[in-house]
């Protein structure tokens, strides 16, 4: 078990996931949505863990993560597309979501997943904070991070496998932050180390 001063990575993410849970408090609605975007490597999953782990509502909290999504190693847009068409309008309707993952090993959909408009949700991934995603996110993270740590925590989580499409996925990442510049349109950033 480390300290929060042996893991200021760790101790940033929970510090952060107790006021995001008092943000979804503060909205008073029965199913929020909350967006975490950032960088590859900055936290997100973590970060949507912790959140998930002490959800603040009655009811359990439905947690979706890009990365099931994106239809390979070129998908970003791609991938935020099929969150908005399939998890994101429908829910903000009240109707039935459903998304298909993405099998990564076989490049194809794989089963499908059903999104219930009566609970809350969390979507975490980059490139989710578009200008198409801003209006249907009652709270909107934006995960800061340096490159170095950021990079050294997503090898050491997906080891070799990422390794040799690092460059073209943080291209990618590149002209979401520049394009859409997903850090204004949070209701808040977290820096984490």
């Amino acid at each position: 078990m480390h300290s929060r001063s042996d893991d200021p990575v760790g101790a940033a993410l929970d510090h952060a996931a107790a006021l995001i849970a008092q943000d979804v408090v503060a909205l008073a609605a029965a199913n929020p949505v909350v967006l975490i975007d950032g960088r590859s490597g900055a936290g997100k999953s973590s970060l949507a863990a912790r959140l998930a782990a002490r959800w603040p509502l009655v009811g359990r909290v439905q947690l979706i993560a890009l990365d099931s999504l994106y239809p390979g190693w070129d998908g970003l847009d791609a991938g935020v597309e099929r969150a908005l068409d399939g998890i994101l309008r429908p829910h903000g309707r009240g109707y039935l979501g459903t998304w298909r993952r993405w099998d990564w090993s076989q490049e194809s959909e794989a089963e499908s997943h059903a999104v219930d408009p009566s609970l809350g949700v969390i979507v975490e991934g980059s490139g989710l904070l578009t200008p198409a995603t801003v209006g249907l996110g009652d709270v909107r993270i934006w995960v800061e991070s340096a490159e170095t740590g950021r990079k050294a925590r997503a090898l050491a989580r997906d080891g070799e496998t990422y390794r040799p499409h690092w460059d073209r996925w943080a291209a990618q990442e590149r002209v979401h932050v520049e394009r859409d510049d997903p850090r204004a349109l949070a209701t808040r950033v977290v820096d984490v180390p």
